[in-house]
């Protein structure tokens, strides 16, 4: 909890929050919060944890520890590291529209974390059979969701790229609000800018680090008319800022300790979801940007005194 007394992110007006349906991926995370850089070729101490990660994994399980109805939807392998992460979410308390896949083994992601730096090197598994079919079967069992957050990641690859962009489809023809967060640098660059922002064409929201708004050249916010209706970058140290049709609002970063930024941005999200669907669900035009961006700051600061990409149990809220 903040020293509020309050979860971190959580909106304290006391409104309900709507259902957020968010699709994308779910790995393993095997994080190593190194002593100091690499020593390439020789010896690097660091600690070492193997733990649930996957950018819609994270951020469903802190929109669960806010306090927020969240559904993953994503493929997993048949397999017991599987089992393993699907407990963990269910204990987290996100409810699962998640496909076992035999033929894949659940994905892996290696984190190599030092200071407020983190790379990875992913094997994305069984992540790359999220199909179309995965989504209707969400939207169909949980027909209370007023809001869709797509990981990028399902964008980013030529094997899911039909499903994440049917996703976007499903929630538009179904009256949802709809948010992107565009997932990392580097496979954004691969993939192209223009298209990328083609493929997120009217989304309500999107999310970006600062790395990835230069990549799709939404470093000084967004042209009139945008490809998306608001911007938000996350800026790490330096805080946050809203980019929308009519203003353009900052917000600061709490100053904490570092142990390990995985899953800050997912934390992020969480956050400034919970206050989208808490004073506007399915409404496109969403909260009050300073409030949100407040709620989103504080999670993203809970995240990164914690090893790994999830919340642990004392930021959790009840079930509502």
């Amino acid at each position: 909890m903040s020293d509020t007394g309050q979860h971190p992110g959580r909106p304290a007006d006391g409104a309900t929050p709507g259902r957020v349906l968010v699709v994308g991926d779910l790995v393993t995370d095997v994080v190593a919060v190194l002593s100091g850089p690499v020593a390439a070729g020789s010896d690097t101490p660091a600690a070492i944890r193997f733990t649930g990660g996957g950018q819609a994994a994270n951020t469903a399980a802190w929109l669960a520890a806010l306090g927020v109805p969240v559904t993953l939807v994503a493929t997993v392998g048949d397999d017991d590291v599987g089992s393993l992460r699907l407990a963990e979410l269910t204990d987290a308390g996100v409810d699962l529209a998640v496909r076992r896949c035999p033929s894949a083994p659940t994905g892996t992601v290696i984190v190599l974390a030092h200071g407020g730096d983190r790379s990875m090197v992913a094997d994305r598994g069984a992540n790359l059979s999220l199909r179309a079919r995965d989504v209707d079967d969400a939207l169909q069992r949980f027909p209370d969701a007023v809001h869709l957050h797509l990981s990028g990641y399902p964008l980013l690859s030529r094997q899911t790229r039909q499903a994440a962009r049917h996703a976007l489809a499903a929630a538009g023809t179904r009256a949802m609000s709809t948010s992107v967060d565009a997932a990392s640098a580097a496979p954004l660059r691969a993939a192209g800018a223009p298209e990328f922002l083609d493929w997120v064409r009217g989304t309500d929201l999107l999310l970006a680090n600062a790395d990835e708004a230069a990549v799709l050249g939404l470093a000084d916010g967004l042209p009139q008319p945008g490809p998306v209706r608001q911007l938000v970058v996350k800026r790490g140290a330096s805080g946050a800022v809203w980019h929308g049709p009519h203003r353009q609002v900052e917000a600061a970063a709490q100053p904490v300790p570092v142990v390990d930024p995985t899953g800050a941005g997912d934390a992020f999200a969480a956050g400034l979801l919970a206050a989208w669907v808490a004073t506007a669900p399915g409404v496109a035009t969403g909260p009050d940007p300073a409030d949100a961006l407040a709620h989103a700051v504080r999670a993203g600061a809970a995240a990164v005194g914690l090893v790994g990409a999830r919340p642990t149990g004392m930021f959790r809220a009840p079930r509502r």
